[in-house]
């Protein structure tokens, strides 16, 4: 799937669902916190969050007191919606509308985290670009942690087909340089009650 429309796509499920009308939906995102709590992340700690658009991941770090946040989403209109629910608070966000994997990031993060979005990316050309570009965003001796479905959750979201993943096969295309330090599976309950299993990898940049 060509970048256009990827993002043709996404802008049209947020510019017709409310946040409750999607699977991925979250109230309070425990898994990621967790995780990232576990980096050791300090509150200057620069955070991206990639594919996070209307996530209410950037309003519970705010609310912990994160200063350095950053989200990018393909969908002007995800990072509109959390935007406008976080109000004032949200000018102390940096807020990107970009493809992750044709992103030229213009600084470098103590932490990645990406829940959701790497397992759209199924041709090897897309997940290289993708590993790139965390190579060009992520300091040495900092943090990437990436949520997708697990091997044994769903084979679609949003009407398009993903590609499922273990920790091993996420170390895999990350290569060298990445060592695995936390890996856990979530049974993420959808709004309408279902059970969708995800694997949480995260690691640390050592070169």
């Amino acid at each position: 799937m060509t970048s256009s429309s990827r993002a043709a796509h996404w802008q049209a499920v947020y510019e017709s669902k409310s946040e409750r009308e999607v699977s991925w939906f979250q109230e309070i995102p425990s898994p990621s916190l967790e995780l990232i709590a576990l980096t050791g992340a300090a509150p200057t700690s620069s955070i991206v969050d990639i594919g996070g658009g209307a996530s209410r991941l950037v309003d519970a770090l705010l609310s912990k007191g994160y200063t350095d946040l950053t989200v990018l989403d393909l969908s002007d209109a995800a990072l509109a919606a959390s935007r406008a629910r976080l109000g004032a608070a949200s000018d102390g966000v940096a807020w990107i509308a970009a493809d992750v994997t044709a992103w030229q990031p213009t600084r470098t993060y103590d932490l990645w985290h990406d829940r959701a979005a790497f397992h759209f990316l199924n041709a090897p050309e897309e997940q290289a670009a993708y590993v790139a570009v965390v190579r060009r965003a992520v300091k040495i001796g900092g943090h990437v942690i990436i949520g997708t479905f697990a091997v044994d959750g769903p084979e679609k979201c949003s009407g398009m087909p993903v590609t499922r993943h273990s920790a091993d096969s996420i170390a895999a295309l990350l290569g060298p340089g990445f060592t695995l330090i936390d890996h856990r599976r979530h049974g993420h309950v959808t709004p309408w009650q279902s059970v969708q299993n995800f694997q949480f990898s995260s690691f640390v940049r050592s070169s």
